[in-house]
């Protein structure tokens, strides 16, 4: 092994030289307070098999590395870190058989190989497949926030080398943990003041423990904006990429009109494109398309656009007020209910809107194993029930098995034929989709 890349090693892994600091080491690495993350339970479970490169991407600072570390100490676990943002790591994974020769005549044993930030690497893909493909002889764990440069690069080279997990800013059942210990009554009040600061806030790890929520969530803008448009994406026009992010939050729900944007850019369709398609694979926002089940009289071409995180789009609105004195109220809990819906089904469901030419539109329909599933947002306190001409005309056409009216004022059950639909508040939509999503 080259001298540099040993002492480098070593610097970022003291246990090496002296193995009574690993649990120390270890610790360093875990934050004073840790919230379970519900998101990735059972992916977490394969994590200890071999033979595999286990990706776990998602927006930066969304907990990734600490969930690991966490995951590598509870097993009690020697583990190698190993930071490609350094460009003597990089240079070093330029080579697969020599990384694993490296590692095989260093070690004894070969521990669980952590590989940080590898959107960073040239060739991502080619250099986990080469590794994989020597039989190292542990987990290999793999970071990135972006798949934007992993993508292209690791679908193909990793087929069957690799499961693949996506973490994202806390749920609201995550931040909830600790509410089970309190009665019922108490319990419901909470939970609505942590719905109301999860809206508003969102739910990054940093920024949802911080008191100092505003100044966390400005941070994080500003490093996506200048560090990676500019650097990590190299974008030409970071004023216009920055202009779409801010249509892109006042119109959180709304379809997109890519050639009315291009307009207000002063860029190419193909540009704005570009960018949408950077936003999504940063985990920063998504297009949502419609449904379309072969009806004649569908919607099928507009999609659209909604923030995997609101507090990142509030903070570019610099709207932090309280929900009852919001004027978006509405498109903020539909934008809320998404976030929640991609946090908790299956990796392989699809989540649509429906809408036909006629005017009718469901907010969410969500495909699992040929299965369907809807939700409808409701924003205003009603204490009336009422089946929309819309809701019913998608349960005629398609027969769900499941329909969900997301309201806040009303609990309720009932059925149309052979769809059971509930009415509940927003704080049990995780669990409903658990039921009858995720099976």
């Amino acid at each position: 092994m080259d001298q540099q890349i040993s002492a480098l090693l070593q610097k970022d892994n003291p246990w090496i030289g002296n193995p009574d600091a690993l649990t120390p080491w270890l610790k360093e690495h875990l934050p004073l307070k840790y919230l379970g993350r519900n998101q990735l339970l059972e992916k977490q479970t394969r994590w200890t098999q071999q033979g595999k490169a286990h990706l776990l991407i998602g927006p930066r600072q969304a907990g990734k590395s600490t969930l690991i570390w966490q995951w590598i100490f509870a097993n009690k676990r020697e583990a190698l870190f190993i930071d490609c943002e350094q460009p003597l790591i990089r240079s070093w994974c330029e080579s697969a058989p020599q990384v694993a020769m490296d590692i095989k005549e260093g070690f004894s044993k070969v521990p669980i190989l952590f590989f940080e930030e590898v959107q960073h690497l040239e060739n991502a893909g080619l250099f986990f497949k080469g590794l994989v493909d020597r039989k190292p002889g542990a987990p290999i764990l793999v970071t990135g926030s972006s798949s934007y440069h992993l993508r292209s690069q690791t679908r193909e080279s990793l087929a069957g080398r690799a499961t693949r997990a996506r973490l994202l800013p806390f749920s609201l059942e995550e931040v909830s943990g600790e509410l089970d210990s309190l009665a019922p009554l108490g319990r419901s009040k909470k939970q609505d003041e942590l719905l109301e600061r999860h809206m508003v806030f969102g739910g990054y790890p940093e920024v949802w423990l911080s008191s100092h929520p505003e100044r966390i969530l400005t941070d994080l803008l500003e490093s996506f904006v200048i560090r990676d448009a500019s650097d990590l994406y190299q974008i030409k026009r970071p004023d216009a990429f920055r202009t779409l992010l801010s249509l892109a939050a006042r119109q959180v729900g709304s379809l997109v009109n890519v050639s009315e944007w291009a307009q207000i850019l002063s860029v190419s369709r193909e540009t704005v494109y570009s960018y949408l398609e950077i936003l999504s694979s940063a985990h920063i926002l998504e297009l949502v398309r419609p449904f379309a089940g072969g009806k004649r009289s569908e919607l099928t071409k507009s999609a659209k656009v909604f923030w995997i995180d609101l507090g990142l789009r509030n903070r570019l609105l610099a709207n932090f007020q309280p929900l009852d004195q919001r004027q978006d109220r509405g498109p903020l809990l539909e934008n809320w209910v998404y976030t929640e819906i991609i946090k908790s089904i299956p990796t392989l469901a699809e989540v649509f809107f429906w809408r036909s030419t006629s005017g009718a539109e469901v907010d969410f329909v969500i495909r699992n194993a040929n299965q369907l599933a809807a939700l409808e947002v409701k924003s205003a306190q009603s204490p009336r029930k009422k089946i929309t001409r819309s809701m019913r005309s998608f349960i005629d056409a398609y027969q769900p098995k499941s329909f969900c009216v997301v309201h806040p004022g009303i609990q309720s059950q009932e059925t149309i034929a052979s769809t059971k639909i509930d009415w509940l508040p927003p704080a049990q939509v995780s669990t409903w989709l658990k039921h009858h999503v995720s099976g």
